[in-house]
């Protein structure tokens, strides 16, 4: 690496002069960073743009899908009973009427034991079978022997603990002279039961006592079990669950209860709200779509100047295609074409048309923004729901594929622009290589002229020595 210092012999300002030098040097370099730069901007403003179409067809997605047109609300007539709608395609809308006869509850056995401690074991082998107690199949049990090192009431909690069951063990200090071994099942349920064996040496010779019985929640529907009229058979049926919500009760429905209670209603209906909550979506998704082309597209004349994809005329014509598609009216796939028929615009359509977008809601208004009206949707589906859902699908398919032909069109001139970004990026670096040797050899240069300058002086001032003597 070449230095110097600023005019020792000459006085020039050697690195001024280089730096001078160089920037004219690289004037071609700082144009290729001004054409990346550029470049990049178009970039982000694809990217923001495609941002926007995505949304556009990620919403006629939505409202393409099944679960949509099959979303359901559900409604309970007790506050202690909560019913849940959940989303996907196996659902149904109706009504049920049922008595909360029982809830899941975990087993609670408890044991006195001395609050001084000493061991609550005579043996050193614990047993715990857990499982529907009541049910004589054993497979339906789960029995494990625990070795027992720690007799103590904490010593046999933590090991019960440790064993992982399905049973959890807890010292309640009382302030007596004894303390309570509790031992809880860690679900609700029969099936969560459980009975220990081994503990023998309990304080005071007191036996262990269930405090609460494992149990189901129980639904009694019509009736249930029950045979009122003496015909040897139920009135209704039972459904029975382990915790106290219930999936399998209604399709899509799913039931919490909380405390007995008779004569408790709940239904679905059809979510037509939550339907027209996704019309909505896609309306906005296509007035963001047109407020962001509009954006990156803009011309100001007054000032002359123009936004990155000013000059990008398939850009611009997305707004035209978006408007289009709402103002020449409601076509789409026909659900029907069968494809081995000939195609016939009477008996087997291509497409199928439904009249104007406004029949739905959607409008276009005279700024050029698309508005929605949730009410003439819910006209329109409470007037022929099968036919809302096959159009209203249909709409979905025209959006989905629109929004991603822009797309994929936007990706596309992405790919070339970075593309001949990573181009010019090359450029660039290996313009930085150029550049280096270049000023590498102004350095050089300068540092020879002072070189040069500095022994033309130093022999000058001998001349002027010898000179000065002879005479």
């Amino acid at each position: 690496m070449t230095s110097s210092v600023d005019g020792l012999v000459s006085g020039l300002s050697t690195s001024s002069l280089i730096q001078q030098l160089m920037t004219v040097e690289a004037a071609p370099q700082t144009r290729l960073k001004t054409k990346a730069s550029t470049a990049q901007t178009a970039v982000d403003s694809y990217q923001s743009v495609n941002s926007k179409v995505l949304a556009l067809k990620s919403a006629g997605d939505t409202i393409s899908q099944l679960s949509t047109w099959r979303a359901i609300s559900a409604t309970s007539s007790s506050s202690s009973v909560t019913a849940t709608a959940l989303v996907g395609t196996n659902t149904a809308t109706g009504t049920t009427q049922f008595d909360v006869k029982s809830l899941a509850k975990s087993q609670i056995t408890t044991a006195k034991v001395p609050a001084a401690g000493g061991d609550i074991m005579s043996g050193n082998q614990l047993t715990i079978d857990v499982g529907p107690l009541a049910d004589p199949d054993p497979t339906k049990h789960k029995s494990t022997t625990l070795t027992i090192t720690d007799k103590s009431p904490k010593g046999v909690a933590d090991a019960i603990n440790a064993a992982g069951l399905g049973v959890k063990a807890a010292v309640i200090t009382t302030g007596g002279s004894e303390n309570i071994l509790q031992l809880s099942g860690a679900k609700t349920g029969a099936a969560a039961a459980f009975q220990i064996t081994g503990l023998d040496q309990l304080s005071n010779g007191a036996p262990m006592t269930e405090v609460a019985t494992a149990a189901d929640a129980r639904l009694e529907i019509g009736g249930g079990d029950a045979d009122a009229n003496g015909d040897g058979f139920a009135d209704g049926y039972v459904v029975t669950s382990t915790t106290n919500t219930f999936t399998n009760l209604m399709p899509g429905v799913t039931i919490t209860v909380s405390k007995l209670e008779d004569g408790v209603t709940v239904g679905a209906t059809s979510d037509v709200d939550g339907m027209a909550g996704k019309f909505q979506a896609l309306v906005d998704a296509a007035n963001a779509a047109l407020s962001e082309i509009g954006k990156q597209t803009a011309y100001d004349p007054n000032t002359k100047k123009g936004s990155p994809l000013t000059g990008d005329f398939a850009v611009r014509n997305m707004s035209q295609s978006i408007l289009s598609t709402f103002s020449q009216g409601v076509i789409y796939a026909n659900p029907r074409y069968d494809k081995n028929v000939a195609t016939d615009p009477v008996t087997n359509p291509l497409t199928l048309a439904a009249g104007s977008y406004a029949k739905y809601g959607i409008q276009l208004d005279r700024s050029g923004q698309l508005t929605f009206d949730p009410e003439a949707f819910k006209s329109a589906y409470a007037a022929d729901p099968v036919k809302t859902q096959e159009v209203g699908t249909g709409i979905g398919d025209v959006f989905e594929a629109l929004g991603d032909k822009m797309s994929q069109n936007l990706k596309s001139v992405m790919t070339n622009r970075k593309t001949e970004i990573d181009n010019i990026n090359s450029q660039i670096d290996d313009w930085d290589v150029r550049l280096a040797a270049r000023r590498e050899a102004l350095q050089k240069q300068y540092s020879a002229l002072e070189v040069s300058l500095g022994k033309l002086k130093d022999q000058s001032n001998w001349l002027s020595g010898q000179l000065a003597g002879l005479s």
